[in-house]
């Protein structure tokens, strides 16, 4: 395995790998690796000749009062899990090598950006959009994996890949869960064991509404609202925002029809959770 700092020794290994003809799969990572990339890995080593894991802490898309300068970097141990599941490269650039003095162009994918997790983190799906097309650049992948998990992420990203015409097949791949159904996540390791017990309520939310859509309710404020009164019932959550939206815009929709998104964010002290689930009808 090796690992390579520089987007011009990236693009160049990229070409040559191009050359001979072998296909390339992406995973683009901010660190802290657990199962969820884990599984990412096993489906892109499964769906290519070559994979590359991207570890990048994204400064872009996180806001002034956000966790960027705690957000976990544990970067031997994330070389370790990727040396163990067979990646061929590991791409960890610097900040600077990214964002190099006198950065001025960044990606907006307008509206959908700006619903669910991108109306309290302002500009956070600029600087996602930004950093992959970037690690697209550098790595030309054919393929590039992401996690369910972060649904609104992975649905801004086809849009993107989609209106500029970039050459990648965008994989979306099932949500990670911890016993429990806690879905799996870098910032997981900032609750207690209290907090994550709490924390499973997200999960528990979003069964009592796929129970709710399967009994024929479809009226989503009333589906909002009986999940609401459920994660409240644990005295640390607070709320950021719970939505049912459709899953091409991702507005809101006035009756469950179709396929529909069901998203949740939610606060366990200073510790910001999200959780989704994709209702098919």
């Amino acid at each position: 395995m090796r690992v390579i700092r520089t987007v011009k020794q990236m693009q160049k290994i990229a070409r040559s790998l191009q050359r001979a003809g072998k296909s390339i799969g992406l995973v683009p990572t901010m660190g802290a690796l657990h199962e969820g990339h884990v599984s990412l890995i096993r489906a892109c080593r499964k769906d290519n000749d070559k994979t590359i894991v991207s570890i990048f802490v994204n400064p872009i898309q996180f806001g002034p009062s956000e966790d960027f300068k705690r957000y976990p970097r544990p970067i031997s141990q994330d070389e370790s899990v990727c040396k163990k599941c067979g990646v061929d490269l590991v791409f960890h650039p610097g900040a600077g090598e990214m964002y190099p003095e006198g950065f001025k162009t960044y990606i907006d994918v307008q509206e959908m950006g700006a619903q669910l997790c991108g109306a309290s983190r302002k500009g956070h799906f600029r600087g996602v959009t930004t950093v992959v097309a970037k690690l697209f650049n550098a790595c030309m992948p054919d393929r590039a994996y992401f996690g369910q998990k972060d649904a609104q992420q992975a649905l801004i990203i086809r849009r993107m890949v989609k209106d500029l015409n970039i050459p990648v097949a965008v994989k979306v791949m099932p949500i990670v869960r911890e016993k429990g159904g806690l879905a799996i996540s870098s910032r997981n390791a900032y609750l207690n064991e209290r907090r994550k017990e709490d924390a499973r309520v997200i999960s528990q939310s979003l069964q009592l509404a796929r129970r709710l859509i399967k009994k024929g309710v479809r009226d989503p404020g009333s589906i909002i609202w009986k999940m609401t009164a459920l994660i409240e019932s644990k005295k640390q959550a607070k709320i950021d925002y719970i939505s049912i939206v459709d899953t091409d815009h991702l507005k809101p929709v006035k009756k469950i029809s179709g396929d529909c998104l069901v998203a949740v964010a939610v606060w366990f002290g200073n510790t910001r959770l999200i959780d989704n689930m994709v209702i098919k009808l």
